[in-house]
């Protein structure tokens, strides 16, 4: 490092982590401290205040909204949560939302009025000028699982046998840089996407040369494509950016850097959610009612399966009446196969998530999957053995659950496996559905296992 570099000095106040500035957010409003909690958020990005809203209860969240600066409230809004939206909102009228959104372009409005009322969004968007109308349409016309419904309807296009200074002198005039990475779309006179320009040839290259000269062939995401397969194609190329287009490949928007994130963030907060049964509604700080109404359809479908699992244990009253140690060691074999399933289960729910898996690679994974738990399945059945053995010095015990052991976590693991892989075929969220599949089976294998073996070899 040379001297110069080594005397730069940025001046610039360091970034706080964001569980600091909420505690120094915490510490303000308790102490009714107004213009300290001015001053602290005055600073700080839309992004950073979206996350710092969404960490407080909904009292707190309007306290913390009166002092974020008017200027950037509209973007703020646009990024929080869906449920501190709704809190935010319940107390706005059609003028006050107007207000917000003025500046803001189709994608953030159309965020910002998806939950809400009819009423409210009709007049908000009656408000707006007929272009933003027009492109918010497009975008609320979409489902929520689709490409479409994220992208930025406002592109900036241009022909191919433009010159390059013509291309300049048009975006200055129509000021349509924005502050976000993008590129030029060149089309045709139809509307089809022909290619794109980068902003770096645009100012470097020859102004009297035409675009066609260095226009490049665009990576194009479809409409109607779904969000899971979108995220899955944005990852595996790097890409920043994509033109969103119809199946006629005409051009229809853009996604740019903060529109991937926002995807990729998406799937695998819905991924984390769904795995462990949570509705992607029930929120850190959303209702009493809401969680539990939410958390509780899961539960009941849990204790159907549990019930199920009682029913089987049932059918073997003679043998668990007669033997007392089976009722203590039952336990070991549904949880070592429920163990040994949820692993397999991860790691093929993350594959599918990322289009690893397909193709003859499924057979591959099938066999791998069997052997990983047969392998297992002989190792700990071994050591359960010996423990059993020690515990209660019945070998035909020991022998019993060594062999329910090996064979549960063997069918755990070629569940972990064929459970998702059906979902999928059958359009149904692995995610989502796969763990309870998988625990009743592992719990009812465990058990049959188990318990008929016992019912075979001990009984007299």
């Amino acid at each position: 490092m040379n001297n110069t570099e080594e005397n730069i000095k940025v001046d610039e106040a360091p970034v706080n982590k964001p569980e600091e500035t909420l505690l120094q957010v915490q510490s303000l409003i308790k102490n009714d401290d107004k213009s300290g909690l001015a001053e602290l958020l005055e600073p700080q990005s839309k992004s950073q205040l979206a996350n710092l809203l969404d960490s407080f209860p909904p009292q707190q969240k309007e306290q913390v909204w009166q002092d974020i600066p008017e200027n950037i409230k509209g973007e703020v809004l646009a990024e929080v949560s869906d449920q501190t939206r709704s809190t935010l909102m319940s107390e706005m009228n059609s003028d006050q939302v107007s207000k917000l959104t003025i500046d803001l372009n189709a994608q953030d409005i159309s965020e910002i009025l998806d939950k809400a009322d009819n009423d409210l969004k009709n007049q908000v968007i009656e408000n707006l000028d007929s272009n933003k109308r027009e492109q918010i349409q497009t975008i609320v016309n979409y489902t929520d699982k689709v490409i479409g419904r994220y992208m930025n309807p406002q592109t900036i296009n241009v022909r191919e046998n433009t010159t390059l200074e013509t291309v300049q002198r048009f975006i200055r005039i129509k000021g349509l840089l924005t502050g976000q990475p993008q590129e030029i779309m060149v089309v045709d006179k139809d509307g089809k996407l022909l290619g794109i320009l980068s902003m770096v040839d645009l100012i470097k290259q020859n102004q009297n040369a035409l675009v066609s000269e260095f226009m490049t062939q665009a990576v194009s995401l479809v409409d109607t494509l779904n969000i899971h397969e979108a995220s899955t194609i944005l990852r595996s190329k790097s890409l920043f950016f994509a033109p969103v287009v119809n199946k006629e490949n005409i051009l229809l928007g853009q996604l740019n850097i903060h529109d991937v994130m926002e995807i990729t963030q998406h799937e695998s907060d819905t991924m984390l959610m769904n795995m462990q049964k949570v509705n992607e509604s029930d929120e850190l700080f959303s209702s009493i009612f809401s969680s539990t109404k939410s958390r509780g359809i899961w539960l009941g479908i849990n204790l159907a399966t549990a019930f199920l699992a009682a029913y089987v244990i049932g059918q073997f009253e003679a043998v668990l009446s007669q033997v007392v140690a089976l009722a203590v060691l039952m336990p070991i074999v549904a949880s070592m196969g429920g163990i040994a399933g949820s692993q397999t289960l991860t790691i093929i729910i993350r594959g599918l998530a990322m289009g690893q898996i397909g193709g003859n690679n499924r057979l591959w994974l099938f066999n791998k999957e069997l052997w990983v738990g047969a392998g297992n399945g002989l190792i700990w059945a071994f050591v359960v053995a010996i423990i059993a053995q020690l515990w209660f010095n019945d070998i035909k015990i020991s022998l019993v659950i060594s062999a329910a052991v090996a064979i549960n976590m063997t069918a755990a693991n070629i569940s972990g496996i064929t459970i998702p892989l059906i979902l999928k075929k059958l359009n149904i969220d692995p995610a989502l559905s796969g763990a309870v599949i998988l625990t009743t089976v592992t719990d009812v294998v465990g058990f049959v296992s188990f318990l008929g073996l016992a019912t075979l070899f001990l009984l007299k």
